[in-house]
C-alpha cells in the first residue's frame, strides 16, 4: 500500500528539505511493514540518518565501493562533497522529484533512492564532478569508472548537468567531457551525447532546459538542442535544434512542433502526422 496516495502528493505543493526526508522516511516505515525481508537495507540506507545528506553519502559509498576503494575512504569524500556544496543534496531533491513525477512506475519517493541506478548514477556523477572542479581529477575519474560498472552510466566529470535531470532506466547512457544538459531534462536508456571525432576542446552538445530525448538517440557534436524539443526515439542529430521542436530520423530532421510546453515532464514520445512540418516529407 502506498500512502499517501501519488496523485494526492503531486497536486500537493513540491515538498523539499525535512519536510521532503520525513516523507521518505515514512514512505521507509511503511515499505518495512509491507516487506519486512527488506527492514535491513531500508534501516541501513535510510532510516539510521537524520537527513538526506547523510543518506546520500552513505548510498554512494555502499554502491562503489569495492576491493580498490573503500566504503569509509567513499563516504568520507561523499561527506566531503556535501558538506562544501549543500547546493549538491538540493539537486539530488530535484532529481529525486523529477523521477517521481514523471515516471508512472515510481510510487513512492524512496524507490529512486534505494533502487533506481539512474537516479544513483547521477548523484555520483555530482560528486565526480566536485572531485572535477576541486582539482582531484583523478579521483574524479576513479568515480566515472566505478559508476560506468556498477551502474552501466558514463558520464565524464567535466561534463555539467542540471538539476531536476530522469535518466529512466539509464542503461547505457553516455555524457561527454564537455557536454551540457539544463535543467528538467529527461533522457531514456542508450542515449548518447557524444562527439564526432578525436579533435579536443568544445565538442559535446548543449541541452536546454526541459528537452526530452528518447531512447536509443545519439546527440553527436557541439551543437545545441533548445529548450522544451523532443529527440525521438533512435534517432542521430548532427545539426542545432531550435526550441519547442520535435526531431526524429538518421540523420534528425524537423518533424513538427514539441506538442506541449513541457516535453520533459509530459513525457510524450507520439508523434503525430498531423504535426508534420509543411514541405516535410
Amino acid at each position: 500500500m502506498n500512502s499517501p496516495a501519488k496523485a494526492e502528493i503531486l497536486n500537493a505543493a513540491p515538498v523539499s528539505g525535512t519536510a521532503l526526508w520525513s516523507q521518505i522516511c515514512a514512505e521507509a516505515r511503511e515499505a518495512i511493514a509491507d516487506e519486512p525481508l527488506l527492514g535491513a537495507l531500508i534501516h541501513a540506507g535510510l532510516l539510521h540518518h537524520d537527513n538526506l545528506q547523510s543518506a546520500l553519502a552513505y548510498r554512494f559509498a555502499m554502491k562503489l565501493s569495492s576491493g580498490e576503494m573503500s566504503a569509509q575512504l567513499l563516504r568520507e569524500i561523499a561527506d566531503a562533497a556535501y558538506a562544501a556544496r549543500p547546493e549538491l543534496v538540493l539537486a539530488a531533491e530535484a532529481d529525486m522529484r523529477a523521477v517521481y513525477e514523471r515516471d508512472p512506475a515510481t510510487h513512492r519517493l524512496m524507490q529512486p533512492f534505494l533502487f533506481f541506478k539512474g537516479f544513483q548514477a547521477l548523484q555520483a556523477y555530482r560528486i565526480a564532478h566536485w572531485l572535477w572542479t576541486e582539482g582531484r581529477r583523478d579521483m574524479a575519474y576513479f568515480v566515472q569508472m566505478r559508476c560506468s560498472e556498477a551502474f552501466g552510466v558514463d558520464i565524464h566529470p567535466a561534463a555539467r548537468v542540471g538539476k531536476g535531470v530522469m535518466m529512466d532506466h539509464a542503461h547505457s547512457i553516455v555524457i561527454g567531457e564537455t557536454a551540457v544538459v539544463g535543467d528538467n531534462v529527461s533522457m531514456l536508456h542508450s542515449v548518447t551525447l557524444g562527439g564526432t571525432g578525436k579533435a579536443d576542446g568544445d565538442r559535446h552538445p548543449k541541452i536546454g532546459n526541459g528537452v526530452l530525448i528518447g531512447a536509443g538517440a545519439k546527440v553527436l557534436g557541439n551543437i545545441t538542442v533548445g529548450r522544451c524539443s523532443r529527440i525521438a526515439a533512435g534517432s542521430v542529430v548532427l545539426a542545432d535544434v531550435p526550441p519547442c521542436k520535435t526531431v526524429a530520423g538518421v540523420p534528425a530532421q524537423i518533424v513538427g512542433d514539441a506538442g506541449c510546453t513541457d516535453p520533459a515532464f509530459a513525457m510524450d514520445h507520439l508523434i503525430e502526422v498531423t504535426a508534420m512540418e509543411e514541405g516535410e516529407d
